[in-house]
């Protein structure tokens, strides 16, 4: 595949889901690339559609209760016109972060035998003792704190912030070009979200793998995308670069997402502004 390619190349998706109610158009006709080490942000607030976007292409709806069209490529292949060209490409191409670690992970099998399943699943070959060696460095790379020792450990003895990273780390196992974050950093405290934040950029610096992420935080979106699409019940109403859309958004929905990140005040018992100085602009 040209360099110049997309990793992914989405085009007029549509999306329907059958329920109990009947059929509800859950994405109506959204196109977007992601190409080599950029990020791409689709946000919006709850039941926009994103996450339905995103496991779209990875094919991850349920079978009988979702209906695809329009063509999404993921490496070239169109996984729309041909689901089970997703088998060629999932896994290994491109890998999934999925929002949970709780839910995403055994509880009753430890971190190293989880990782190890994920390499042993890309490289069938790979032995038991390689699959640790391996696995262990996976577990540096996202700075878990003494990885040989953490192997054994099992998930509740990790911290939501570790697990985030080990989902990390298994995503890498398939040694993958394009990421699918889907609110990888949703359920952590501010503290942590940057951490993993930091990683995640410093992972695609390092490696040139394309990102696509999905959030409802613009605060997020606006330090790590490249371009972000503002989705809103299911289509873009505003797209651009990162810079463009929290500098000069256009829509009021956007501002509206803006308006709820929240910004910091003056500390307490700062010292008092020089008489007559306006207060405005205090707080950003």
């Amino acid at each position: 595949m040209s360099p110049e390619t997309p990793l992914l190349d989405v085009e007029d998706l549509q999306i329907e889901l059958i329920t109990a109610r009947g059929v509800v158009r859950a994405v109506d006709g959204v196109s977007f690339t992601v190409g080599r080490g950029e990020t791409v942000t689709l946000i919006g607030e709850s039941g926009s559609g994103k996450s339905t976007t995103a496991m779209g292409v990875l094919r991850l709806l349920p079978k009988g209760l979702a209906v695809l069209s329009g063509s999404a490529r993921v490496a070239g292949h169109d996984v729309i016109a041909d689901p089970d060209a997703i088998r060629d490409v999932r896994g290994r191409t491109v890998s999934l972060i999925p929002q949970d670690p709780m839910t995403a992970l055994s509880p009753v099998h430890t971190i190293g035998r989880q990782l190890g399943d994920a390499l042993r699943l890309r490289n069938p070959g790979m032995s038991r003792a390689a699959a640790r060696e391996r696995g262990v460095e996976l577990l540096g790379q996202v700075h878990i704190p003494q990885p040989e020792t953490r192997w054994k450990a099992y998930p509740h003895q990790f911290s939501g912030g570790m697990l985030q990273r080990v989902l990390i780390a298994a995503a890498l196992a398939a040694e993958p070009e394009l990421l699918v974050a889907d609110e990888p950093t949703s359920a952590l405290d501010a503290t942590v979200q940057a951490g993993v934040l930091d990683l995640l950029m410093e992972l695609q610096e390092r490696t040139g793998i394309g990102m696509l992420l999905i959030t409802h935080d613009l605060g997020v979106a606006r330090v790590v995308s490249d371009r972000i699409h503002v989705m809103k019940a299911g289509r873009f109403v505003e797209s651009g670069t990162a810079e463009d859309i929290v500098a000069a958004p256009t829509e009021p929905y956007t501002r509206a997402l803006l308006a709820a990140v929240p910004a910091l005040g003056p500390w307490d018992g700062e010292a008092t502004q020089p008489q007559g100085e306006s207060s405005k602009g205090a707080a950003r």
